[in-house]
């Protein structure tokens, strides 16, 4: 069982996988996404590389807390694409990840249930192709402080293990650092008991 405090997605993009199905091809591609600007380039990007395709079927999930989906037939039956795509997504129980399966025709008409199969199969095995990873849910705060004070927050920052996201190293030195949510109020509560450190949260 996942800690609260974590998600599961995949590491990379997914290999092509090709399932094909009375003469129709479904290419299906799996992205890791962090926001919906990521969903257009990747669908605009593929629309290039297959000119020639049908339809261009997706579902994507971001967010944990708050859940973000969004699901498309492109022109398919309602609820035979991008659902069927979706329900893999959820199956696998994955989220800031984005499945497309693109539809060359074959000539001959599936039908409704057939293509629920297609885009169901080809999502899948997507995903199958893909390493699911997991990640925690992290908080990001901002640390400012004089550079003579550096030392006791490389040592708060050193125990814990933080990430530094940015850093600007002046007399007056800021950090951006990520901290994994179930630990930010222990860790949050360590730098403010160094009097000459600013800590706030970004949100």
């Amino acid at each position: 069982m996942l800690a609260s405090d974590t998600y599961k997605t995949i590491a990379k993009p997914s290999e092509e996988i090709v399932f094909k199905d009375r003469g129709s091809k479904f290419i299906a591609y799996a992205y890791p996404i962090n926001n919906t600007d990521q969903v257009k380039e990747h669908i605009e990007n593929l629309k290039k590389s297959h000119l020639k395709a049908r339809h261009w079927c997706y579902a994507w999930q971001i967010g944990v807390e708050k859940i973000q989906f969004r699901v498309n037939d492109d022109g398919e039956p309602n609820n035979s694409a991008g659902q069927s795509i979706y329900g893999q997504i959820l199956s696998k129980e994955l989220t800031n990840v984005f499945v497309v399966v693109v539809r060359y025709f074959g000539g001959t008409k599936l039908g409704v249930g057939g293509l629920v199969n297609a885009y169901k199969t080809a999502a899948l095995l997507s995903l199958e192709a893909s390493k699911i990873i997991i990640k925690t849910i992290n908080v990001h705060f901002k640390l400012v402080f004089d550079y003579q004070y550096m030392n006791s927050v490389m040592r708060i920052v050193k125990e814990y293990t933080i990430s530094i996201l940015k850093q600007k190293m002046e007399m007056n030195c800021e950090f951006e650092i990520a901290i994994r949510k179930s630990e930010s109020e222990k860790i949050k509560l360590a730098f403010e008991k160094l009097r000459h450190v600013k800590i706030t949260e970004i949100q």
